[in-house]
């Protein structure tokens, strides 16, 4: 069997973890001397600028990942059909560059910054005791009213 059908069966067959990580693309030049890096995943709300094809020039949100056809949809970017209605065009994520990254997600912020496993499950757990922190300001809150009420009917 060619090389060129090997590789060619591979991306058909990939696993999906595998077309996750497929469907990356450059980043701008400020973001490659803050990060360090050439490339990252597109994630939806990166904002990104296209490079090649019919939209060329075109900068626009994140509104969709497609990992099937390794391609994204961007905001403002549409087609009208003949009857009228407006779609969505995928476009193949290596003909797009991105030039700001979407800043919801910290995990992906520390891993882009080099972060070490450990310094990313520090924050993880963070992450995770701050639910437990208001939930337990709730529980004295409740108290605190209970203790209230029990001394306005103990002096009334």
């Amino acid at each position: 069997m060619k090389p060129t059908k090997m590789r060619n069966k591979q991306i058909y067959y990939a696993t999906s973890k595998t077309r996750s990580a497929q469907t990356s693309c450059s980043l701008s030049n400020d973001l490659r001397k803050k990060f360090g890096k050439r490339s990252a995943r597109i994630n939806k709300g990166d904002t990104v600028k296209v490079l090649r094809g019919e939209f060329y020039g075109t900068v626009g949100k994140v509104t969709k990942v497609l990992t099937r056809k390794n391609s994204i949809t961007i905001d403002g970017i549409k087609k009208e059909k003949v009857k009228g209605e407006k779609i969505d065009i995928p476009i193949h994520s290596t003909n797009v560059i991105i030039t700001t990254l979407n800043d919801d997600d910290k995990w992906r912020i520390n891993k882009m910054q080099g972060n070490t496993k450990s310094s990313l499950k520090k924050i993880k757990e963070e992450e995770a005791k701050k639910p437990d922190e208001k939930i337990n300001k709730n529980k004295t809150e409740q108290i605190t009213k209970k203790s209230e009420k029990d001394e306005v009917k103990n002096n009334g």
